[in-house]
């Protein structure tokens, strides 16, 4: 039975209630005596329907409960009929209406903020669960600095547990032996970039994650066995009002890759070119002093920058070449931007760049720069970032300037030197017959000359055989008188053998005259006076000797006429041959004994010599001449004496022929070996001997030195090749 509650309420309360917004209730114990027309709204029932059922089965204990008094809550829910629930605010005012005791309860709907409470407590808890099983070490902090997160990844890092962490607000000790803020702890309030950069030199950089947030990595020496790097990144949490109430700090260690950059920033700073390298967020890592001297940049302005370090190079903002590739900027972006530029891509590594470029703000009038960047990838072909490499090659491009300054003048020049050549080119073309006929005139002089120098050769080797004539007539006399010796000798001898031969054809016509009568005593006595009278045993002796001596005078006319056939050579090839020197020093001595036999004695100082390839008909014809020439050179002096040296050095031979003769007068010594020259008395000398001498020198590749002094003697000295250093086999002297 529904109550009417007409008949204790009056009309006026009942439209009061009916015209406030919030849900309003008349409650008596268990039952609902009236629900204004906001509540009815707000659950989705009627009046009727709220008065047709206990507030037990409607809303449950809860409600019925703190009517009562036995129960406090905050808020208490409705169960909706589409299975949901409103939460009320409720609060109780108890009234009496017509001496019967009620409670008018006021109902306000704060279903939109225990839902959002709801869905707050749910995300707390599953970001509680999402940074305990992050493998990145995590911690957070509130805005009191008070530690409420500590993963397990960051235990492991840090060596500190999590029961030592919460609640505490001095997460510094897990990194740092003093009080130090952290990098959660900064960003909480307001962020000093000055003090960021003095921290960490420079390796911090605003996050791109969210607003606020900042990134760093530093070099923690009391982390691990030997310090750890660390890449850490704090991001500051607001509420749904944007207020901080907090910060959250990830951890990641870099130690292994801060080796591997150690290790490239060694390489990187001992090249001898410009390089920088960047990574995947446009950050410097590295710039080697070369960069530092080529830009003027210093290493810790540049490292942790991004893009805006360029401008200090530029005019204006200018992507880096680098800063492309990380991009992996596409041709056409590449040269749009550097489409002023020398730009093309680079065969060898794939995605590499390389440009020319005009830096207008290095040094005082710019520079010019070759630039290379080439994207950096992981083992996993993941692009990581760039590395870029700079080279001044102004002093190149001022020479291609002036280069092209010049080619230019010089096409200016041509041009000029055209219009002159085509005016010249009618007077060469007028002079080009005056110059045939002149051409002409050359020839036919040119054709008289050859002649000319025909006869004049033919005439020196005239000369040459008139010289050896003259050298060999100049002995005959001598030879002559040489041959006259023996044979004078051998005559008169042979006179004497003649005379007795007949003495002994008498001897013997007597004996065989005497023959029937020997035994004659008369016989016998006339036989032994001639016998004593011609001497018969003196005879049979002195035949003997005569006959020794004149073989000896023969064997000496064969040997000079043999030595005689030696020095001209006769009988010998005009070819090349291995010859003993020692046995055709001996033969020109024995040819020109009779020039040197009354000036002086001949001493023989040899060496050993091994055979020589020569022409040895040529060589003797030398040596004559020295010999004769130290002969003349002690014409009127007293008696002196020629010496003749031989021995070897390495892979050569050398003689000497050496006199102590008047000597050589230096005003004249740099002209013995000149054709035609001579100190001789006209008559005496052709000029040719020492001239062909130095010339058989030459053509047995070896040298003819002279050395003498005025008053003491001169030395000529002769070296000569072993083996002839060319094919000379075949070739004439």
């Amino acid at each position: 039975m529904i109550p009417d509650t007409s008949s204790f309420l009056g009309w006026h309360h009942l439209l009061l209630l009916d015209m406030v917004d919030v849900g309003m209730l008349v409650i008596d114990a268990d039952s609902i005596l009236f629900a204004n027309k906001a509540f009815s709204r707000t659950v989705g029932m009627t009046l009727k329907d709220l008065q047709a059922c206990p507030l037990r089965e409607l809303a449950g204990d809860a409600w019925v409960d703190f009517t009562l008094g036995q129960s406090w809550a905050d808020a208490l829910p409705w169960p909706m009929r589409d299975g949901g629930e409103r939460w009320f605010e409720v609060s109780l005012h108890p009234e009496t209406v017509e001496s019967r005791p009620v409670q008018i309860a006021t109902c306000i709907d704060v279903t939109a903020k225990m839902r959002a409470e709801g869905a707050e407590a749910n995300m707390l808890q599953m970001v509680t669960e999402i940074i305990e099983s992050n493998p990145v070490g995590t911690f957070v902090i509130d805005k009191e600095h008070l530690v409420t997160h500590w993963n397990r990844a960051c235990e492991m890092l840090t060596g500190t547990s999590s029961i030592d962490m919460v609640g505490s607000d001095e997460a510094w000790r897990a990194f740092f032996d003093t009080p130090t803020p952290l990098l959660a702890d900064l960003v909480i309030g307001e962020i000093d970039e000055v003090e960021l950069h003095t921290r960490y030199t420079g390796r911090f950089w605003k996050s791109l994650a969210a607003d606020g947030a900042y990134e760093a990595e530093a070099y923690f020496p009391h982390l691990g066995n030997a310090g750890r790097w660390l890449r850490f990144a704090a991001t500051p949490l607001r509420n749904a009002a944007g207020e901080v109430v907090g910060a959250i700090q990830t951890l990641i260690d870099i130690t292994e890759r801060m080796n591997i950059e150690q290790m490239l920033a060694e390489t990187i700073g001992g090249a001898p070119v410009g390089i920088f390298v960047m990574n995947s967020e446009h950050r410097i890592t590295h710039w080697n002093r070369v960069s530092e001297a080529v830009t003027g940049l210093a290493a810790d302005m540049v490292i942790g920058c991004t893009s805006d370090w360029t401008s200090q190079l530029y005019d204006k903002p200018h992507p880096a070449l680098a800063d492309l590739v990380v991009d992996g900027a596409s041709e056409e972006e590449i040269l749009g931007v550097y489409q002023k530029e020398e730009c093309h891509p680079k065969a060898i590594f794939g995605g590499a760049w390389q440009l020319e470029t005009f830096l207008p703000n290095i040094s005082k009038d710019g520079a010019w720069l070759q630039i290379t960047a080439a994207p950096l990838r992981s083992a996993g072909g993941q692009l990581v970032g760039a590395i870029e490499t700079m080279i001044d090659i102004t002093d190149r491009k001022r020479a291609e300037a002036e280069l092209r300054t010049a080619h230019l003048a010089a096409e200016q020049l041509v041009k000029e030197r055209t219009h002159e050549l085509v005016e010249a080119k009618a007077a060469l073309e007028e002079d080009v017959a005056r110059r045939q006929v002149i051409e002409e005139q050359m020839q036919q002089r040119l054709k008289e000359i050859t002649e000319l120098n025909t006869r004049l050769h033919n005439v020196h080797g005239q000369l040459i055989q008139n010289e050896k004539l003259a050298s060999i007539g100049q002995l005959a006399a001598g030879v002559a008188h040489e041959i006259n010796n023996p044979i004078g000798y051998v005559f008169s001898n042979f006179g004497t053998l003649q005379t007795y031969l007949q003495d002994l054809l008498r001897l013997i016509d007597a004996f065989v005259a005497a023959e029937p009568g020997l035994s004659s005593e008369e016989m016998r006595q006339e036989m032994a006076a001639l016998r004593k009278e011609i001497d018969l045993d003196y005879l049979k002796g002195d035949i003997i000797a005569l006959m020794n001596e004149s073989r000896e005078g023969i064997e000496r006319v064969r040997k000079i006429v043999q030595d005689l056939k030696d020095f001209s050579h006769v009988d010998a090839s005009a070819d090349w041959q291995w010859a003993d020197l020692h046995r055709g020093l001996e033969s020109t001595l024995n040819v020109v004994n009779n020039e040197i036999k009354y000036h002086a004695d001949v001493i023989r100082e040899f060496g050993t010599l091994p055979r020589v390839q020569c022409l040895p008909s040529q060589l003797n014809q030398v040596f004559m001449n020295l010999l004769v020439n130290a002969a003349h050179a002690m014409e009127g002096h007293e008696r002196g004496t020629i010496t003749v040296r031989t021995g070897t050095r390495e892979d050569q031979i050398w003689i000497e022929v050496s006199d102590t003769g008047c000597g050589i007068p230096p005003d004249v010594i740099n002209r013995i070996f000149d054709p035609f020259f001579t100190t001789k008395p006209v008559g005496k000398g052709t000029g040719l001997g020492l001239s062909l001498s130095y010339g058989i020198i030459q053509k047995h590749h070896g040298e003819l030195k002279v050395c003498s002094t005025p008053g003491e003697g001169t030395t000529f000295h002769i070296t000569l090749p072993i083996t002839q250093p060319t094919e000379t086999e075949g070739m004439a002297s």
